[in-house]
């Protein structure tokens, strides 16, 4: 299926993705296309999400694209707005229906960040045995996720998770952590909803929070600006916090005994690629299948953030 192309004397694979979906306040099927397949200015000028071609203006491609795939297929719920990130992301192939893509590409991204749609669009790609990179959350419910992934021809199908996971500014080095001394207290915010946006913030913590043990409570509150409150087999207490229709930032600060620090997220183009690289060398067998425990820890806080006592 997957093309090959020559590279300095050697034969590499070139996959072919595809495309699937659209979801309100969206715009991945834009950028996560053009991170592949470069841009066209003109047409990416009119695209709905101005941040994107703004970010997308500051690279420098093809240099700064994953060159050893290609989004070569499209489909969303409008053949319209296909038809624009078509242009804009130079996608050659678009499609009448999703299952037309079976057969014809090596992976799927769905790019839907509407978790209640996930189950029933993934369905037919999963049972067709191709990999799929699902978009953030990929589920609502703990049982939603693992139905979902119950679901799969063979292990190791499906990929899922916030790009923030990936951000650099969520990384830092074991010399700035240790400048901390002993974690007390973990303090976690994001823009927008608690649903598509809590796991921007989950994610990299649990990542960041690893060695701190498991999680032995969880609590949520809040009505319009939702708050969970999670606290770790050692001790370490945070608070996670969706802003709604606040004004703030995407951000997590740690405390410790020795010191403090403010991590701001800022780079999208820089996390996109990351998780986009992650999942093409999955499929490309350079790295191993994402462990569903991961995903579905990250989902019980979400659930858990939904359900106010």
């Amino acid at each position: 299926m997957a093309k090959r192309k020559r590279h300095e004397g050697q034969l590499v694979t070139r996959l072919r993705f595809g495309i699937l979906g659209l979801s309100p306040g969206n715009g991945h099927p834009y950028s996560w296309s053009a991170i592949f397949n470069g841009y066209d200015p003109l047409a990416m000028a009119s695209c709905p999400y101005p941040v994107i071609p703004t970010y997308l203006a500051r690279q420098r491609f093809p240099d700064d694209a994953i060159t050893d795939a290609s989004v070569t297929h499209i489909w969303t719920q409008d053949r319209a707005v296909s038809e624009h990130i078509a242009a804009a992301s130079r996608i050659p192939e678009i499609v009448d229906a999703p299952h037309d893509m079976i057969g014809a590409v090596d992976g799927i991204l769905l790019a839907r960040d509407d978790a209640d749609h996930h189950y029933a669009m993934a369905a037919p790609f999963l049972d067709a045995g191709l990999p799929i990179y699902i978009d953030k959350p990929i589920a609502f419910s703990l049982a939603e996720a693992q139905r979902l992934f119950a679901r799969q021809s063979r292990p190791g199908q499906i990929f899922t998770c916030s790009a923030l996971a990936y951000a650099h500014e969520f990384r830092p080095t074991p010399e700035t952590l240790a400048a901390l001394g002993r974690l007390r207290f973990v303090e976690a915010s994001t823009i927008k909803d608690w649903d598509q946006y809590a796991i921007h913030v989950l994610e990299p913590l649990h990542t960041l929070l690893s060695g701190e043990g498991a999680i032995v409570s969880l609590r949520a509150g809040g009505k319009s600006v939702r708050h969970l409150d999670i606290v770790w087999q050692s001790g370490v207490q945070g608070r996670v916090t969706a802003l709604g229709g606040a004004h703030g930032m995407i951000g997590i600060r740690l405390f410790g005994d020795l010191g403090w620090r403010e991590m701001i997220f800022s780079d999208t183009f820089a996390a996109f690629h990351a998780a986009l690289r992650h999942f093409t060398d999955i499929v490309l067998g350079r790295q191993p299948p994402q462990d569903p425990s991961s995903v579905f820890e990250i989902v019980r806080m979400i659930e858990a953030g939904r359900t106010v006592t």
